[in-house]
């Protein structure tokens, strides 16, 4: 989980845990790059939310990543 958060804050994402009634388990606001997972999820469901988001978003391609990261990021796609 902590290689993915820390891949989504490379990319400028804020990542919150927060009470609320997602049924996805997350909700992404776009313009202010914030990142909402729902904090009463299980480990498995807070790690299955931001694989899921880390596919989905268009991220920048030019922010620099080490190796490691890279090679996470193209293993979610």
């Amino acid at each position: 989980m902590e290689k993915i958060e820390d891949l989504l804050t490379q990319f400028g994402y804020e990542i919150r845990y927060e009470k609320g009634n997602f049924k996805a388990g997350y909700c992404v606001l776009k313009t202010t790059k914030v990142i909402v997972i729902n904090k009463y999820f299980p480990l498995e469901g807070r790690i299955n939310a931001l694989a899921e988001i880390l596919k989905n978003l268009a991220l920048d391609h030019q922010t620099e990543l080490n190796e490691k990261q890279a090679l996470l990021l193209a293993e979610m796609r």
